[in-house]
């Protein structure tokens, strides 16, 4: 077992990196009455209070693929839904230039698209894609030009009834449009600062034991 700290070391560089090198998609629902609001911002803030506490029929998960979501499916309302997605995404500087973000919805009170931090986009009308991105007037879009690194895509809405199935894609450049997920092709430029924290604890130990296996040869 003489190996099992550079083992140990090993997972722990693989799995930091794994998780820096993959877009991934945090999906949190709550419960909410809530009207149609008046901007992005209003938006942004009703529905984060009301995902902040769920309750029965709601709640948060990581998800594998951005096609075809429903609050139903996940956790069992279908209906007063307040949705909030956070992708996390990485650009490659041979990526780095204009992206182009569209997002089919079931908002019946509207919703509002952020890319960090940033609105692209708002709607207060009743917003129902319908499974075709035909009609501008009934999904969230936006574009921006992204340099290489890490960003975030966030996307807010209120649905009344109903709950039907969701999409969020992505376009870099002239390639053709392609829904988030754990295997869509996307790398982080730049690790997150947590993860050379974490590969840089894995170094420390494995620095430790060799020394306490140096000392106890004397």
């Amino acid at each position: 077992m003489k190996n099992l700290p550079k083992i140990a070391l090993s997972l722990i560089a693989a799995g930091v990196f794994a998780q820096a090198n993959a877009s991934t998609i945090t999906l949190s629902t709550g419960y909410s009455t809530a009207g149609a609001q008046a901007s992005a911002a209003a938006y942004q803030s009703v529905v984060n209070a009301a995902v902040a506490t769920p309750g029965a029929g709601y709640g948060t998960t990581t998800l594998a693929s951005y096609n075809n979501v429903t609050n139903s499916s996940l956790f069992g309302s279908g209906s007063n839904i307040a949705f909030k997605s956070v992708i996390n995404f990485g650009v490659s500087a041979a990526d780095a230039g204009a992206w182009s973000f569209r997002s089919g919805v079931d908002f019946g009170k509207g919703g509002a698209l952020f890319l960090d931090g940033v609105a692209l986009d708002f709607k207060s009308s009743d917003l129902w894609w319908a499974g075709n991105y035909n009609s501008s007037s009934q999904f969230l879009a936006g574009s921006g030009t992204l340099s290489a690194g890490n960003h975030t895509l966030s996307i807010f809405g209120l649905e009344g009834c109903c709950d039907g199935g969701q999409q969020v894609q992505f376009k870099a450049g002239s390639s053709n449009f392609t829904s988030f997920s754990s295997t869509d092709g996307l790398v982080s430029a730049v690790p997150e600062p947590t993860t050379y924290a974490m590969l840089l604890i894995g170094l420390g130990l494995l620095g430790f034991t060799a020394r306490r296996k140096q000392d106890d040869k004397f």
